[in-house]
């Protein structure tokens, strides 16, 4: 059998892949929203990236990533660059393109002091997990424990903020805590996500 074609695009700055600029992976965050596109439109110019890895021309993993000022979740640091999302599909599994999509975003920001994200332990959705970000490398250096005041408040969940050091010596970042209970609004498909339609300034508080 032959090896499978890998491929990484990255997707913000090549044409004919603007599908992705809205799209992960699934069919629900195809359409285009005005709160992704007012996101785009102010992180692009400011250093937001995404990469789609394609196996054998199908799109099964992606990373999106910008400096801490252009990152979709309130992470503050001198020379950080941040994760807001990396997710591999489930059937290509167990290549290590996760530390793949990670490796190729430390090469493409040579000059960072590290890398941080967030990590969810507790919470129902399958992405984001505290393992996964820690196999991936990331630490946890700050956390709170949180719930949704709609959807399942009886159920509380731990929300990380990670690191993962590329100087030695550098400063850790620092999370604003206040702002990250609001949810955010980047993804639709996000497990943090801030829906409108609830009338809410802040969709979590502390548990």
């Amino acid at each position: 059998m032959d090896d499978p074609k890998v491929e990484f695009v990255e997707v913000m700055g090549t044409r004919g892949y603007e599908e992705y600029h809205y799209r992960c992976l699934t069919a629900m965050t195809k359409r285009r929203y005005r709160k992704r596109t007012r996101y785009l439109e102010w992180g692009i110019p400011r250093g937001l990236r995404k990469e789609v890895l394609f196996v054998d021309d199908e799109a099964v993993g992606m990373i999106e990533y910008a400096p801490a000022g252009a990152s979709a979740y309130p992470i503050s640091g001198n020379g950080v660059w941040v994760v807001n999302c990396i997710w591999v599909l489930r059937r290509a599994k167990g290549h290590r393109y996760g530390k793949s999509l990670i490796n190729r975003m430390m090469d493409s920001v040579e000059d960072a002091s590290g890398l941080a994200t967030i990590a969810l332990e507790g919470h129902h959705s399958p992405w984001l997990r505290l393992w996964q970000m820690e196999y991936l490398g990331f630490r946890t250096i700050d956390s709170r424990t949180m719930r949704h005041k709609v959807k399942r408040p009886e159920v509380c969940f731990e929300t990380y903020l990670m690191w993962i050091p590329l100087e030695e010596g550098a400063e850790k970042p620092t999370m604003d805590w206040a702002e990250m209970l609001k949810g955010v609004d980047f993804c639709i498909a996000h497990p943090l996500y801030r829906a409108e339609r609830l009338g809410l300034d802040a969709v979590f508080e502390v548990c």
